[in-house]
């Protein structure tokens, strides 16, 4: 049995990051009890109902303590880099007998005496530093390099990622690991319960799903430009766009986009529906036309993973790692071009309630077998971690 300990510093302010985990966690019980134990570790500033869904997992352990409070992120950061190690947090690792770390957006030091897992979720600094503080930037891109010259093994989310992991950060060649991540199917939803969950919302029959947080790089602007093209045209569609409305790194955007949805006068097309219940998306998205990704850069969308499971059809921008995850079961649009956007949202159809149960079925079982590399990889992964020499 390896104990593995991961760590959530930030909670939901970073909503990708902390559905990933509890996926993985979740997967980890569900499939490898007996040969993965995850310890859980949480700072005392998360809130319960955010620590909640880890406790309710057998086979999973959780800890609070403030140790990993994040207000002590920085301190943690500055004694692992001056002193090798947060004797603290090592001496908490080692009181749960953790054999492998997993790091993501932290570093616990050259000298942290355990086999870690540095998680490098994607590279959008390099691509679009533009969107990033010089700060922010840095902070991100020195931990990055921290982590390598640490001797840390490297996963990555897809071949994309090792591409550009290896072109910015030559020293991680020989480190690096895919693991591409995957959602379990929620099982069966009915056409008309699906239905009821968008009559709730009050959406109407021809909508597109776009469940992305308001962050600058989803790209919600393009999609306000391709609506305005499209009503130029005659055509009526409506976008139902939910997730965290704040971008930490740009606190104006949000507003911004509110305000020029208003007014082009397309509040009725361009419907916010803000951060919704969990439970809500899979439904909202079969008993749309399609799930629209337009975003700008990603590491491997977790909104595309899980319209794939669901069967949906997918409408995605342009980039090369959409592609390498969705393959032929979706179309791409230019994501720098609104008539391109305009143009794919226009080819959008009803579908048939009658075929939804079939594809939701085939979709599934493809699913399934996707969660089951995904946990052998990791599996993996980690017996490989653990066997480095500290």
């Amino acid at each position: 049995m390896i104990n593995i300990g991961f760590i959530m510093i930030s909670g939901r302010n970073w909503t990708g990051g902390y559905n990933y985990l509890l996926n993985l966690v979740t997967l980890l019980a569900r499939y490898r009890k007996d040969e993965i134990h995850p310890v859980v570790f949480f700072g005392t500033d998360v809130s319960e109902d955010e620590v909640a869904p880890f406790r309710k997992l057998n086979g999973v352990t959780v800890v609070c303590h403030s140790l990993f409070d994040k207000s002590r992120s920085l301190r943690s950061l500055l004694l692992s880099v001056a002193t090798g190690a947060d004797r603290g947090i090592r001496a908490e690792f080692n009181k749960h007998e953790i054999n492998v770390v997993f790091e993501v957006a932290q570093f616990f030091g050259f000298r942290l005496g355990l086999p870690a897992i540095a998680w490098f979720p994607d590279f959008q600094h390099r691509y679009l530093p533009h969107l990033f503080s010089k700060f922010g930037y840095w902070k991100r891109d020195i931990g990055f390099w921290l982590q390598i010259g640490a001797d840390r093994s490297i996963m990555l989310s897809s071949e994309d990622s090792r591409r550009s992991c290896e072109h910015f950060y030559p020293a991680a060649r020989g480190r690096t690991h895919v693991v591409r991540f995957a959602v379990p199917p929620k099982g069966t939803i009915d056409y008309s319960a699906a239905r009821a969950v968008a009559d709730k919302y009050q959406l109407p029959g021809r909508y597109v799903f776009l469940p992305n947080q308001f962050w600058k790089h989803k790209n919600h602007l393009l999609v306000l430009d391709a609506l305005k093209i499209l009503r130029a045209r005659g055509l009526e569609i409506t976008i139902a766009a939910s997730g965290n409305q704040s971008d930490p790194r740009d606190p104006a955007y949000f507003p911004s986009l509110k305000a020029g949805i208003e007014d082009a006068g397309l509040a009725r097309n361009f419907r916010l529906l803000g951060l919704i219940p969990y439970q809500d998306l899979a439904p909202l998205g079969l008993a749309s036309m399609a799930l629209l990704n337009p975003s700008l850069f990603e590491g491997w969308s977790t909104t595309v993973e899980e319209a794939l499971s669901w069967g949906v059809p997918l409408i995605l921008s342009d980039l090369d790692v959409n592609r390498e995850q969705a393959g032929e079961a979706a179309s791409y649009f230019d994501r720098y071009d609104a008539h391109s956007l305009a143009d794919a949202l226009a080819s959008a159809r009803l579908r048939d309630p009658a075929a939804i149960e079939t594809e939701g079925e085939l979709a599934q079982a493809m699913a399934n077998e996707r969660v089951l590399r995904f946990v052998s990889d990791f599996t993996s992964l980690v017996r490989h971690a653990s066997n480095q020499v500290q």
